[in-house]
């Protein structure tokens, strides 16, 4: 059985005015997005700044969104590092503290052969009993998952049972598909692609726009899952504009300033990311007022 099917959220990680986690915050935005329908909770993940966070800070959070979530949708931690034996730490304390399953990115940095990546995971795997989603994102990593890799992860290890994919290039999603015999979870990793990546045996998405409009990606995944391919085609040809703006810099500093405008008090975001440049400021500002958000 799938970890989840439709639109599961990226979560930011809301902060105070000091940058230090707000989890008063971070409670209010769950509730949120359970009533707005989201599928999963995905925490500390790129979006989630989970890169920047302590080790304590890491662990408090997961355990805080578990706590939060009261097991109404599933919690997905982010437990991926460059570090093979700090992934399998993390993977190991969100299994402790009652995640469902770990989105593990692949090691950045470091560049990674694809023998090394089947060892990674390969490891990660024998550590936990969490259900492990891949993610792979090379813009971001400078490593890319080869569709003939995850196939040897899927079938040789039981809880490897997806990935996130934001490669961008829908040859070698369809071609992952193929060599797996379409038994991986398949989950988009770019806003702007869900239904063409579900049409290739996709199950739903892991979005940074659900943080935005929750409702909006939860009915596009459900109404394509119900076979209403036309109208899920709708729904994502209406959010191009709004996947533009929450692109136009890296990911998260869009979105945790858009959220921002919208009166929700999620507070900074942490070194190295910094504000909007004013002119993106502007842009993301109009797409809100486009969106009837502000």
């Amino acid at each position: 059985m799938a970890v989840f099917k439709g639109a599961g959220v990226a979560l930011i990680t809301p902060m105070n005015e000091d940058a230090t986690v707000n989890y008063d915050k971070l409670e209010e935005l769950i509730e949120e997005q359970i009533a707005g329908g989201t599928d999963a909770i995905i925490i500390v993940g790129t979006t989630g700044e989970g890169s920047t966070l302590s080790m304590e800070e890491h662990r408090h959070t997961i355990k805080m969104a578990v706590e939060f979530t009261k097991g109404r949708i599933p919690v997905v931690a982010g437990t991926g590092s460059n570090c093979t034996e700090t992934a399998i730490q993390l993977t190991q304390e969100a299994e402790e503290d009652g995640a469902d399953a770990a989105l593990v990115v692949t090691p950045y940095y470091n560049k990674a052969t694809q023998a090394g990546l089947i060892r990674h995971y390969g490891m990660i795997a024998d550590a936990t009993k969490l259900p492990i989603i891949m993610y792979n994102v090379p813009g971001r990593t400078g490593t890319n998952i080869a569709p003939e890799t995850v196939a040897e992860l899927v079938k040789t290890k039981k809880n490897i049972v997806g990935v996130k994919d934001a490669t961008a290039n829908m040859a070698q999603t369809s071609k992952t598909m193929y060599l797996t015999d379409g038994k991986c979870d398949l989950y988009s990793g770019e806003d702007g692609l869900v239904v063409p990546i579900m049409s290739v045996g996709g199950i739903g998405v892991i979005s940074v726009v659900s943080n935005i409009l929750p409702k909006e990606m939860h009915d596009m995944c459900a109404l394509f899952l119900e076979g209403k391919v036309t109208e899920a085609n709708a729904i994502q040809r209406r959010l191009i504009p709004m996947v533009e703006a929450l692109f136009c810099e890296v990911n998260p500093v869009p979105v945790k300033c858009m959220m921002n405008m919208m009166g929700k008090k999620v507070g900074p975001l942490r070194a190295p990311l910094f504000d909007l440049t004013p002119e993106d400021e502007k842009r993301c500002r109009q797409a809100l007022v486009d969106y009837k958000l502000i």
